[in-house]
């Protein structure tokens, strides 16, 4: 089976039959909250993580809350979106048992990632910590929440699409 023609793509005038990808976001915060809206407009069916009941009401529009981590498979990406949260390791360990495609962590590149150490402290093996990316998304010196949610999402997108990213072709 052949690509679409990407202009044709883009002018509507042939439709692409995605293969099913699921974003899992975690913990509830500004930046899921754009994270998972442009997700389902790109045609990731998206969930909220949230495993503080207090916080879970704090999700987008349409987006329910679960204070239980969905089931994850090969389809899923998980983006965890605050390593300031005391469940960081707890949570991770969690979702690398489930055997996502992708799990990443937002942070500052210049500060040490916690979740390392969180997760040396569970015991979790360094071949499984090592899947765990940090930093996330694309370096385009996004600050502001949709700006971060379009950099992750765009390195999602050329890591799901074996790509490097950027603008090398």
């Amino acid at each position: 089976m052949t690509e679409p023609d990407a202009c044709e793509v883009a002018h509507g005038t042939v439709a692409v039959d995605p293969a099913v990808r699921t974003l899992v976001a975690v913990f509830a915060s500004p930046v899921s909250r754009y994270l998972l809206k442009f997700a389902k407009d790109l045609g990731y069916h998206v969930a909220l993580f949230e495993p503080d009941a207090a916080r879970a009401t704090d999700g987008p529009d349409g987006i329910e809350a679960d204070t239980t981590l969905p089931p994850l498979d090969a389809s899923a990406d998980v983006v965890v979106t605050d390593h300031h949260r005391p469940e960081l390791g707890d949570v991770l360990k969690a979702a690398l048992d489930g055997n996502p495609r992708w799990i990443g962590v937002l942070g500052n590149p210049r500060h040490p990632g916690p979740h390392v150490s969180a997760l040396q402290g569970l015991g979790v093996a360094e071949a499984d910590i090592a899947r765990v990316h940090r930093p996330v998304g694309l370096n385009i010196g996004s600050r502001t929440p949709p700006e971060i949610a379009i950099a992750t999402l765009a390195g999602l997108l050329a890591d799901r699409n074996d790509r490097p990213g950027g603008f090398d072709f």
